[in-house]
């Protein structure tokens, strides 16, 4: 061999090696695992199948993948997954994931400012009508596919908040919001920046389009303890107060408190007069009353439960005045005007709770993925109490009963929501989508539109047709996904009461947002 062929080849060699992306895997000091790397290859090139996808992005080609690398679609290289290896910008496989979803999500916003979305192919109103005309469609099915296709035209406007400390609103985060009966409140919990939460009402029954525009009626009464359930309350008349669960605090106890919507000044009609901005932490001072039972109607009331997990309100006669709290291994069932309580022992922690309207039944979720109803004309004594048990594979974290009141709907920590028929306990349908492994996430189920609404823990909102589990609409959270920001909604045909904004309000972080139908 001459020297210029000598020369020529090892020229090819080099361009070889540069252009082979296994010869990029590593910086020159972490040439250790290049064999690795070159082995991994070679079998990949044995293998006649087709290749594996790398857990790159979508878009990104077919590349050989590597356990313990990741490839970069953008840079076109391989890096570890050892966490502080890259000492600018450590990888890791949940930083990816993340990174995954950010831009799936900025790509979902950006397709619905875009265009509306059509929820089935050749769906619209006028075809809906046409085949109401030729009597292919019933007025109830009619119903529901209307409200179906205005589910899928709803878009994304920004509330404007008014309150009487404007500084508050740029600085508290909602932690979530609670609709009452009507729709025409939300009760909120706000975390506030110097640590602990505040509770205010926000009036809906100024949300009108297209000035979106609503008044937060807050209340100093303050707690720097973490709100684990709550419920609208009907005392002295339909939801007057609202029944709080606090987590325990040092050397404080947990409990079951009753406040009283009157508190918020103005903050419904038959409310107490105006009161001074000043003047309310001196009011709900004079009302506090750490002692079971309730002499007054605007008296803020605490009962001492400690560890409480999930708590709901009583609106059946034979359960007059009562509330029931979800503790670990024990249902509390608590008569506010007595102080009369009955306790029930349970194998599991009580995650969620709903009392039935008809039958004097109380549906409870437990840890262990059991559901079972306690028939409250038992008491306590025996073990006839149980009258019905259901089992999930997860924690159960809500359970909503239907008006009917012989279907009950559940969710749970697997991500899995069912349908359940009481009559036969048997499930009857799914409701596939819904992503959740830890979180406490409720279920908005509205048999007047026919839909079901849940947030995931992955931040987008879902919304599936009650009666056929088809999903909806897929709608994503306008703030960056994350633990913090797990959004808050509410949903109705009558936001603001009989006249008000049919649609779905979304808190997320200090923002509130509507997304009425069109």
């Amino acid at each position: 061999m001459n020297k210029s062929s000598w020369q020529s080849r090892r020229r090819h060699g080099r361009r070889s090696h540069q252009q082979n992306p296994w010869f990029r895997l590593r910086d020159p000091e972490d040439r250790s695992d290049s064999q690795a790397a070159q082995s991994a290859q070679d079998s990949s090139h044995g293998d006649d199948e087709s290749p594996s996808t790398s857990s790159g992005t979508a878009g990104a080609s077919s590349v050989p993948e590597l356990p313990g690398f990741y490839f970069d679609p953008e840079k076109k290289r391989y890096f570890r997954l050892l966490p502080g290896h890259n000492n600018c910008n450590p990888l890791t496989k949940e930083s990816i994931r993340q990174k995954e979803m950010e831009s799936k999500r900025l790509r979902l916003l950006e397709e619905e400012d875009k265009q509306k979305k059509i929820a089935r192919m050749g769906f619209n109103a006028s075809s809906m009508l046409r085949k109401s005309q030729l009597g292919f469609l019933n007025v109830t099915s009619y119903c529901h596919l209307a409200h179906e296709l205005r589910l899928s035209c709803m878009e994304r406007k920004k509330v404007q908040i008014r309150s009487l400390d404007p500084s508050a609103l740029a600085s508290d985060r909602f932690n979530l919001i609670l609709a009452d009966t009507n729709s025409d409140r939300l009760f909120t919990v706000n975390d506030v920046k110097v640590g602990g939460s505040k509770y205010g009402i926000i009036n809906l029954q100024s949300l009108k389009t297209p000035t979106l525009k609503v008044f937060m009626h807050e209340n100093l009464y303050f707690t720097n303890r973490k709100v684990n359930s709550v419920c609208w309350a009907s005392l002295n008349h339909l939801d007057s107060h609202i029944l709080l669960c606090l987590m325990g605090l040092a050397e404080t106890p947990g409990c079951a408190t009753l406040l009283p919507a009157s508190l918020f000044v103005n903050s419904h009609p038959a409310s107490a007069p105006f009161y001074p901005s000043w003047a309310i932490s001196v009011i709900s001072a004079a009302r506090a009353d750490l002692t079971p039972g309730i002499d007054r109607p605007g008296m803020l009331c605490s009962f001492r439960i400690p560890g409480a997990w999930s708590c709901a309100w009583s609106l059946n006669i034979q359960a007059n005045n009562c509330f029931s709290t979800g503790l670990s291994r024990r249902v509390l069932l608590t008569n506010v005007v007595t102080g009369h309580r009955q306790s029930f022992g349970t194998n599991s922690d009580v995650l969620a709770q709903q009392f039935a309207l008809m039958v004097p039944l109380l549906f409870n979720g437990c840890r262990s993925g059991e559901i079972f109803a306690i028939d409250l004309r038992c008491g306590n004594q025996g073990k006839g109490w149980k009258a019905t048990r259901l089992f999930h594979d997860s924690a159960v974290t809500s359970v909503r009963i239907l008006q009917d009141e012989q279907y009950l709907m559940a969710s749970d920590m697997a991500g899995k929501i069912k349908l359940w028929d009481l009559r036969t306990n048997k499930c009857i349908r799914q409701y596939e989508g819904h992503v959740n492994e830890y979180a406490y996430l409720p279920l908005h189920v509205h048999e007047e539109e026919g839909i079901l609404v849940a947030v995931g823990q992955d931040c987008y909102t879902r919304i599936w047709s009650l009666h056929d589990a088809h999903l909806l609409r897929t709608i994503p959270s306008p703030y960056p996904a994350s633990k913090a920001d797990i959004p808050s909604v509410a949903f109705s045909s009558r936001l603001g009461g009989s006249r008000g904004v049919p649609g779905l309000l979304m808190a997320v972080g200090q923002d509130l947002y509507c997304y009425p139908y069109s």
